[in-house]
């Protein structure tokens, strides 16, 4: 693969097509993400957050940038946590989801401690050292410069911040022929019925398998900057929590 080329799934695609792509999926499952999400994982992504939660230790007066926060569920959790004294930057580079995010945030009655922005993670446009902590759920596979992404965090977080990334990963052996026939025959045909976009979760299921697994990007967060890394996997392995500390 050449440096102008990239996947966007199985697909090779020019590196300035794949985000244009990405935003269409994500414009089109906006409206059903969270019921989607419940679908697909039988209700699990709500705990895998919860654990991502926990082991964040977020406190009082902490500032906390959400990446790919899409409709704003880890977002809210953080900012209940930090109380008024800290702030929580729920951030996405898609106005879809954002939007989504804003909706439900303001039905939570969540606002004075957090704030929306739409950025890209591979140029986040915050001043160095803004954040103690940053947390990227189940969006790190759908960038294109993983490494970009990984080294911007790295700079605009405070030493001692802590990096998590919750992403889809590679299972275990022994989990791998059925959760291939989920992936590639269920998935679609839930987005088919619930979400009316059967290629949208094809894609979905692609880029889980593109993406890098556990030992691969602890190495990547690594080479960026990152120290103390360690993963947790979660659902033997479908599921991984990554963490890393600026020092």
């Amino acid at each position: 693969m050449s440096k102008d080329t990239t996947h966007f799934g199985y697909e090779t695609v020019a590196v300035d097509d794949k985000a244009r792509r990405v935003r269409g999926v994500f414009d089109s499952v906006a409206g059903n993400y969270d019921l989607m999400n419940d679908l697909m994982s039988g209700g699990l992504h709500r705990l895998w957050k919860h654990f991502t939660i926990e082991q964040a230790n977020v406190r009082r007066g902490d500032y906390v940038l959400d990446l790919a926060g899409g409709t704003g569920d880890l977002a809210r959790k953080f900012a209940t946590r930090v109380g008024m004294d800290g702030r929580v930057v729920l951030a996405d580079i898609n106005a879809a989801m954002l939007e989504e995010g804003r909706r439900r945030l303001t039905d939570a009655g969540v606002a004075g401690n957090l704030s929306i922005a739409q950025v890209d993670a591979e140029q986040l446009p915050f001043a160095e050292q803004s954040f103690d902590c940053v947390s990227i759920a189940f969006g790190l596979r759908n960038v294109t410069h993983k490494d970009q992404a990984l080294a911007s965090i790295f700079r605009v977080l405070k030493p001692g911040g802590k990096l998590l990334i919750l992403e889809f990963s590679a299972p275990a052996q022994a989990l791998k022929p059925a959760y291939d026939i989920y992936s590639f025959k269920v998935l679609p045909m839930l987005g088919k019925l619930v979400a009316r976009d059967q290629d949208s979760y094809r894609y979905l299921a692609e880029s889980i398998r593109m993406h890098p697994d556990q030992e691969t990007l602890k190495e990547m967060m690594g080479a960026a900057g990152f120290e103390r890394c360690r993963y947790h996997n979660l659902a033997g392995g479908i599921v991984a929590l990554h963490i890393g500390y600026r020092l």
